[in-house]
């Protein structure tokens, strides 16, 4: 699973060339976009609600998540408008970082709305993981396919761009074999995540 991905060819794409083509592709008629999300580490700034977090005020940020409310509803507008559907696979890891905590209460403003997300325990894909991490990738249709990418503070720098059929066929497989051994967003936010106390942040 994945095996293929590490090897493809791909375009670096710097952040402004990377939102610009995927706004291009994502309304071209992709019929679908599925994301998985590895990381366990990010950084939000320009996000009322992380800013919050990062600043220890855990139910300040909690609160300043539903200002997402309007723009995520405006999004699966689109979406549906497009006739897209959009489906993310977010890994955790244990213990769960501050910051995964953080993001499962913004995830669950986005299930709220409609959002198709599961959630996949780390540990149960240890075979899948064996040589290396599953790939951050973001796929549209079958047109292209983005890895995205942090510098070493987390903040997103943009992606590489793959448009190999061949490749983007395999990884798709790969997503739709996790998503099937995922867990329902809500079962695994109601056990593991909704129990937690406030995290600290280093």
């Amino acid at each position: 699973m994945f095996d293929s991905f590490p090897g493809g060819a791909s375009e670096r794409l710097m952040r402004p060339a990377y939102h610009e083509d995927f706004s291009r592709v994502y309304e071209s008629g992709i019929g679908f976009l599925s994301k998985l999300e590895r990381g366990q580490n990010f950084k939000e700034r320009g996000f009322s609600s992380w800013e919050a977090f990062v600043a220890g005020e855990w139910a300040k940020a909690l609160s300043l998540v539903e200002e997402k409310r309007e723009v995520y509803a405006k999004q699966f507008q689109k979406a549906s408008e497009l006739n897209v559907t959009e489906r993310r696979l977010r890994v955790v890891e244990f213990p769960v970082t501050p910051y995964v905590q953080w993001e499962l209460f913004v995830l669950r403003l986005r299930v709220e709305l409609g959002d198709k997300i599961k959630v996949i325990d780390a540990r149960k894909i240890m075979d899948v993981e064996e040589r290396r991490p599953v790939p951050e990738v973001v796929i549209l249709g079958d047109a292209a396919m983005y890895e995205v990418v942090y510098d070493d503070d987390g903040n997103a720098a943009g992606a590489n761009r793959f448009t190999d059929p061949e490749l983007i066929k395999e990884t798709s497989a790969g997503f739709n074999a996790l998503y099937g051994r995922a867990e329902f967003f809500f079962d695994f936010f109601n056990r593991e995540i909704a129990p937690l106390p406030p995290p600290v942040v280093n």
